[in-house]
């Protein structure tokens, strides 16, 4: 079976501050702040997060100059490279590549006029900072709405299609390509079109995916059939929620998908009648106080002698519940018994060891 760096289309290489993009590079993990970006203070807190939760690249919002005159500080705070999100007024997007952006998106659908285009494109050339294209099938020019009978995925090339012959006319080149739709199967077909179409690195996602579960399920089933075909450079989840769940998502399917391994797996029962202990909380538990952990380990959480020890005995260290107590074990082999109200505990104090 061919990995997923072998199955990858080459792409030119982008750098985006002290990340590189493209080629056969790792597929740098995005996410974007939900704070007002002239609360330096919140924004700041929160990249800082997102940055432990493992992402890459962060992206602020821009939308006006107040946001802009917090690029350099923030960027003094936080040494995460850092996009700004720009919409309609050009000249916040060359103003925060005078600010020392480390890189910008712009909408083809909001941004329209040549020559904004091109002085965007010039400031971009001279600051050597790269220039994401991000179309989305609810932000289209609306000709192309009329062409295509709707935000079809032929509308979507053809709006990228149109930027990226643009910027080569003003010989810029240093470009990374988005085209999301929030349907997942439509994302797919995009991405694909895309893939074959072009030799820039490719941001995938779905847009607007949802609320936290239903988002993870969508994104999921784009981004494992893309994955699995060798299409992305860098993935966003997107998430109507707390933008630390967009990374632990991200990192995740990577995870499972084998592409980047590292992290805590939780292996857990789905319980039946046999369970004696609270195993629904003590999984849910052990999940959320192990998202710091970077070892690449597996943790066994199960429910009864059933599906215990023998089951999970390949888990670096795990739990079989009995009566009101647990077995605690290490790669198949038990360790100790300890009482329920000290699960938790134990089981986290041997997952520091391994």
């Amino acid at each position: 079976m061919k990995t997923f760096n072998e199955k990858r289309k080459f792409k030119k290489e982008i750098k985006i501050a002290d990340i590189t993009i493209g080629g056969k590079n790792d597929i740098a993990i995005q996410s974007m702040t939900n704070t007002d970006t002239r609360d330096l203070n919140a924004t700041v807190k929160q990249i800082a997060r997102l940055k432990d939760a493992g992402c890459d690249i962060v992206r602020i919002s821009v939308f006006d100059n107040d946001c802009v005159s917090n690029i350099p500080l923030i960027k003094k705070a936080v040494k995460i490279p850092l996009v700004a999100d720009i919409h309609y007024n050009h000249m916040l997007a060359i103003d925060s590549i005078k600010a020392g952006i480390d890189k910008i998106r712009i909408n083809p659908g909001n941004i329209t006029d040549k020559n904004r285009i091109k002085a965007i494109i010039d400031t971009a050339k001279e600051y050597k900072v790269p220039i994401r294209i991000g179309v989305n099938t609810g932000s289209l020019p609306e000709h192309l709405y009329e062409m295509y009978d709707g935000p079809a995925a032929q509308a979507v090339i053809h709006a990228v299609r149109d930027q990226v012959d643009m910027f080569l006319n003003y010989d810029f080149d240093n470009i990374v390509i988005a085209a999301k739709s929030s349907d997942a199967m439509q994302t797919v077909e995009i991405y694909r079109m895309l893939n074959q179409a072009f030799d820039f690195p490719l941001h995938v996602g779905v847009t607007e995916a949802g609320s936290y579960i239903k988002g993870t399920i969508k994104s999921t089933v784009a981004l494992s059939i893309l994955l699995e075909e060798g299409i992305s450079d860098t993935i966003r989840i997107s998430l109507t929620d707390d933008p630390l769940k967009e990374v632990w998502v991200a990192n995740d399917i990577l995870n499972f998908m084998g592409i980047k391994k590292y992290g805590v797996n939780v292996i857990s029962c789905p319980t039946c009648g046999r369970t004696k202990i609270d195993i629904i909380r003590i999984a849910s538990v052990i999940e959320e106080r192990t998202k710091h952990i970077r070892k690449n380990i597996d943790v066994a959480v199960m429910g009864c002698a059933v599906n215990g020890i023998n089951e999970a005995k390949y888990a670096d260290i795990g739990i079989a519940g009995g009566e009101k107590k647990a077995v605690l074990f290490k790669k198949g082999k038990k360790l100790r018994t300890v009482p329920e109200d000290r699960i938790i505990e134990e089981l986290l104090i041997e997952i520091e060891k391994c």
